[in-house]
């Protein structure tokens, strides 16, 4: 019998329509069932400051659904060669709590949707934050997704099949990614 495993998703966007929550979504519809995801809502979030000792209640929210996930999955949008700060903010947040609880030794996954090389440098800055916060990010297969090739409807989905299948190999392999640093 499988074990199962929980798994926060995180999309970097903060816009309703996103592509990277639209592709996050379908990630979660395509998740082996051993996989349990669950998503964060990070549109609140203020930004990281020091000089705040007690977490505001939104940091609290989403830093609880960090503790207590076995993985995450980072939806990761490209902006001028960069992850979003959105994203960034949301875990420098989890990296301040003591021993670093909430991201510590956990495995983790980065997906894309974006310009022609879908979010492959935001991506690369993103793995370059995960080793300093020692999440054990997935090295293949990577995934990126062209968000202008007609590929994601207005709202954000997506809804191309051939997309879909290569989310679903995807999310299979992350699901193995998973139980192998959960042990």
């Amino acid at each position: 019998m499988k074990r199962s495993y929980t798994v926060l998703g995180i999309a970097g966007s903060l816009r309703a329509a996103s592509t990277n929550k639209g592709l996050l979504r379908c990630a979660l519809a395509q998740a082996p069932q051993e996989l349990l995801v669950t998503t964060a809502d990070i549109s609140d979030i203020p930004f990281y400051n020091a000089d705040i000792q007690a977490h505001p209640p939104a940091v609290a929210r989403v830093l609880e659904q960090m503790a207590k996930s076995d993985a995450f999955l980072l939806a990761c949008p490209e902006y001028n060669y960069s992850m979003a700060p959105a994203l960034k903010n949301i875990l420098d947040w989890a990296s301040r709590l003591p021993g670093n609880s909430a991201l510590e030794g956990k495995p983790a996954g980065i997906l894309g949707a974006g310009g022609g090389m879908g979010t492959a440098r935001a991506q690369y800055h993103l793995r370059q934050t995960c080793v300093y916060l020692n999440l054990h990010v997935m090295n293949k297969p990577e995934f990126f997704a062209n968000a202008f090739a007609g590929d994601f409807d207005s709202d954000g989905n997506l809804t191309s099949d051939a997309v879909i299948q290569k989310l679903k190999t995807y999310m299979t392999a992350f699901s193995q990614w998973v139980a192998l640093h959960s042990l």
